[in-house]
Formats: C-alpha cells, sequence, structure tokens
C-alpha cells in the first residue's frame, strides 16, 4: 500500500447495468465523514473505466457495488486491470447482495473484502483505514 500523509482517497463505482445506487452514495457520504477523500464516478460504469479512473485520481482503494449479480465477472476483473496497469496495491473492495460462497470465491481472486447488506458504514470505514497504509 501507498505511504502518505493525505487522507485516504477511495473511488466507489457501480459497474455493469446495475442502476440501484442509493447505497454506495451513502457510503460515499459516511466515508466523506470519516476523513476520507471520495470520488465517485457513478452507475454503469464500464471496468475499463473504472481502472482509467482508479489511476487517474491515484486512489487507494476502489469499492464496487453490485445488486445485479455479476459481481463474479466485474469485481475480479477490475482486480486484473489494476494489477495490468501497475497498480496492485489498490485496495478493491466490495458490496451489494453477494452471496457467501461467491464472496470467499471473490476473495480468492483478489477482492480484499466483501460487505453485504445491514453492514454499518463505520465497519466499513474502520475496514478502510486498518487495512490501507497512509
Amino acid at each position: 500500500m501507498r505511504q502518505r500523509n493525505k487522507p485516504i482517497k477511495v473511488l466507489l463505482a457501480k459497474p455493469g447495468l446495475d442502476g440501484h445506487d442509493r447505497g454506495v452514495k451513502a457510503l460515499a457520504l459516511a466515508l466523506r465523514d470519516q476523513g476520507m477523500e471520495v470520488v465517485y464516478i457513478g452507475r454503469r460504469q464500464r471496468v475499463e473505466s473504472i481502472a482509467q479512473a482508479a489511476l487517474q485520481e491515484d486512489v487507494d482503494v476502489v469499492g464496487l457495488s453490485s445488486l445485479s449479480g455479476a459481481h463474479a465477472y466485474y469485481f475480479p476483473k477490475v482486480v486484473e486491470l489494476l494489477g495490468q496497469k501497475g497498480a496492485s496495491d489498490v485496495m478493491v473492495i466490495g458490496g451489494g447482495i453477494i452471496p457467501k460462497e461467491d464472496a470467499a470465491e471473490l476473495k480468492q481472486k483478489g477482492v480484499a473484502e466483501i460487505f453485504g447488506p445491514g453492514t454499518l458504514t463505520k465497519d466499513i470505514a474502520d475496514y478502510i483505514k486498518q487495512n490501507v497504509e497512509r
């Protein structure tokens, strides 16, 4: 992870055709309130656009949200693209409606953590703070 004296910078996105963004917007506000710099690039994003934005914004964390069931493709693909672009130090986390067995597989493919429905935003912020070196 990057070492810096600046606030942790998080990019949030909704990959694919999923248009439900209330949760990710609430998370963006909560992370900001916890002192992080947050860039929300919106819904219906291509994985290539997410990886490129992460590089351009020089983020520490990419947070992906999926309620459409396409997490098994999108989340690992973002991890893969970041690695190909020399940004394997960017932590990728995910959230949404993701079955436990899928969460385990996503972690094997490089996603750091999966947060399901009902997770407190403070717990997500604490996880990020504990796992990103500044």
